[in-house]
């Protein structure tokens, strides 16, 4: 994307808060946000006046033309305090809720409506979210950097120690940065997200420092009345590293004090402190097992000290130094046998796949092992695996397949609703790119998150229907269904093009280019071969009790047995569950390698239909994101002729059987494959010649 200068960037800023400088090119900084009217509204706040029912009446006096508007705080038995109400009569509407967060959000809801045009004269509607604790994980580094982020530097942090400050750049100054405005709370409470993790879950023991807490406290500040809570991923070593004890030994009742110390310091700075996220024992990061105690303990040794103020600790169930060959069945080896033994203010965070944020993935078997111990879900908005920021990959697809399944096989719904805190989180794809997220249409997950953390019976579908019509309201029509489509069409290429049926993580270097030959002398279960499992005879890892690791065995019987059986189990997860031949028929007639062949080129057919799809909206669209989407689509296109070239000539080179007719014959070699190192930033720019091709 071209960036932005100074002016126009000031510019942006003023009209983004109200202040209308004349027209002005679309950055992408408005995400969802775009006001639909002029605001001429009579809006009567009927209780008391706070920072955050000051923040409703603005919004609503901003953007709502439909006549009058009362809101009013309504205590209702049995309400969710950030539940409301919308009712609309006679072009007279009144929304209610117990509490003014609820009032807020019921604002931008109702500012949504409008825009999507269901604001009628007479209609009535209350919502309340179903995940009580709605958050986004941000994986920034203290240092300015963000982990797997894809869009810029860290929205937080700038040097080691610092936030980011006025004069650091203009994107940061004008947009990024919350402690100089609210855009970034303002589109979270827009979609009902309610807390955010503002550090990396590989986190430096200098988060707990007092210099990093009390900027974190003015963080907090600026997002507090917008219903956002503040949380910190800690490091189990910080009684070590920050409070120089000779030990961090839960058990240890030095230890337990500095936390305890360590908590009243936080809550004195930040009152409604959310809690702790930890990433321990796992990935070479500190945790108890290391002084030969449980995560049950460590996780206590944190909860205890934060149950006098409310707090909570989200205690990563992601577990990657396996003890046991097939690594999709260590989260519930790891943490079944605790059941029970920890407190009720911990949360056990369960990655929504076993093995790690793939294009495809089961549900992990943890979600149907505790009962006694409250879980939440983790998904990953950036998309690490899935093309990076260069891909379309709509995951509001992935995700309402993911709550379908563990709605019917393992008891989500009830398994929440039993447990003392409900909670829902999501990997933050934010950064200081002009767009917020790389891509612009990757702000589509963004939104998606958002609104499936509140109401995961939601289909993906009617989500993408929203952001379009927010986003994009220019759009007529056609061109908002032909962009809808694109976006429901976009994960299942990528599933299609780099790991169909069942294949999984057959990634080369940083998680983006094809690597399924990669055999190096490393550990074992980091490497695209022992996924794939594919020799002369066939191809699929075999997680079957009858013959391999006994993994089908962790689920529910009723799903457990129907992907056991080679008969039942679903062809996208054949290669995930059983080692078969080549010659296997497949639930479509076609054989693994026909079937191969066929979704390989299918994902590059799509990715080119989407391409065309796109030029279409060629005038419709601001010409600065239209093009920046263009090339990614180019190279989208580009990188999905890779991965099947790649993966299929090395799996050719095993069983030596020759390409269907109707795969396109490969434009690379294997050798050049594997010596291929993919740019993961982006393409050049195409020449004219090039961008007709697709036209």
């Amino acid at each position: 994307m071209i960036k932005k200068n100074l002016i126009t960037l000031l510019l942006t800023g003023l009209s983004f808060w109200g202040f209308s400088m004349g027209a002005h090119a679309d950055d992408g900084s408005r995400l969802w946000l775009q006001q639909s009217s002029k605001g001429d509204a009579s809006i009567y706040l009927r209780t008391k006046s706070t920072p955050t029912t000051d923040i409703a009446v603005q919004e609503l006096k901003d953007g709502w033309n439909g006549g009058q508007v009362n809101l009013e705080i309504k205590k209702q038995k049995g309400m969710k305090r950030d539940a409301f109400t919308i009712s609309s009569k006679n072009g007279t509407v009144t929304i209610s809720s117990p509490s003014d967060i609820g009032l807020l959000y019921g604002a931008y809801k109702l500012l949504q409506l409008q825009t999507v045009g269901s604001a009628t004269a007479n209609f009535s509607i209350t919502e309340s979210p179903f995940h009580d604790i709605r958050l986004l994980n941000h994986w920034d580094n203290l240092d300015g950097n963000s982990e797997r982020g894809y869009a810029g530097k860290s929205i937080f942090w700038k040097v080691q120690g610092f936030p980011r400050t006025i004069g650091e750049n203009a994107t940061a100054d004008i947009r990024n940065n919350p402690l100089n405005n609210t855009a970034y709370a303002r589109a979270n409470a827009s979609v009902g997200i309610n807390g955010a993790v503002l550090n990396n879950v590989n986190a430096s023991p200098k988060v707990l420092t007092t210099e990093v807490l009390r900027m974190a406290s003015q963080y907090a500040n600026v997002l507090r009345p917008y219903g956002i809570r503040v949380y910190l991923a800690v490091n189990f070593s910080s009684p070590v590293v920050v409070g120089g004890l000779k030990t961090a030994d839960p058990m240890d009742k030095e230890v337990q004090n500095w936390w305890k110390n360590k908590a009243k310091e936080i809550y004195s700075m930040i009152p409604d402190f959310g809690g702790f996220l930890v990433k321990a024992n796992s990935e070479g990061q500190p945790g108890p097992m290391d002084y030969g105690r449980t995560h049950a303990d460590g996780a206590n040794l944190l909860a205890r000290a934060l149950r006098p103020y409310g707090g909570i600790v989200m205690w990563r169930a992601f577990i990657n130094n396996p003890t046991d060959p097939d690594r999709a069945k260590q989260a519930r080896i790891e943490f079944e046998h605790l059941d029970g033994q920890f407190l009720d203010n911990v949360i056990i965070q369960v990655k929504n796949g076993p093995i790690d944020f793939q294009p495809r993935e089961p549900f992990n078997a943890l979600f149907d092992a505790l009962h006694k111990t409250a879980e939440m879900p983790e998904f990953q908005i950036t998309q690490e695996y899935l093309g990076q920021a260069n891909h379309l990959a709509y995951l509001g697809t992935m995700w309402e397949e993911f709550f379908k399944e563990v709605m019917t096989y393992a008891n989500y719904k009830q398994n929440q609703l039993r447990a003392r805190y409900n909670a829902i989180a999501g990997v933050a794809n934010t950064g200081t790119d002009a767009d917020w997220t790389g891509h612009p249409l990757a702000q589509s997950n963004w939104y998606a998150f958002g609104r499936m953390a509140w109401n995961p019976d939601l289909d993906a579908k009617s989500i993408a229907d929203e952001w379009v019509h927010l986003t994009y309201p220019s759009l007529d029509d056609k061109q908002h269904a032909t962009l809808v489509s694109m976006l429901m069409r976009s994960r299942e290429a990528v599933v299609d093009y780099e790991m169909p049926i069942g294949l999984h993580h057959q990634f080369g270097d940083s998680h983006y280019a094809p690597g399924a030959w990669d055999n190096r002398p490393i550990r074992r279960d980091w490497l695209p071969v022992f996924y794939n499992q594919a020799d002369a005879n066939g191809i699929g890892f075999d997680r079957t009790k009858a013959t391999g690791t006994d993994n089908t065995s962790q689920y529910n019987p009723e799903f457990g047995d129907m992907v056991e059986d080679i008969r039942t189990c679903p062809d996208k997860y054949l290669l995930w569950f059983h080692h078969v031949s080549w010659n296997h028929k497949c639930q479509t007639g076609r054989t693994v390698w026909e079937e191969l062949c066929y979704r390989f080129q299918n994902g590059i057919n799509e990715a080119r239909q989407l391409q065309r799809d796109w030029n279409s909206l060629e005038g419709a669209i601001d010409p600065d994101i239209f093009h920046d989407v263009q090339v990614r689509l180019m190279t989208q296109t580009r990188d999905a002729e890779w991965w099947k070239d790649g993966c299929l000539l090395y799996f050719q080179t095993l069983h030596g059987m020759s390409f269907p007719d109707f795969l396109e014959p490969p434009t690379h070699t294997l050798d050049e494959c594997k010596n291929s190192r993919l740019n993961v930033g982006l393409y050049r720019s195409p020449t004219h010649e090039e961008l007709n091709k697709v036209r």
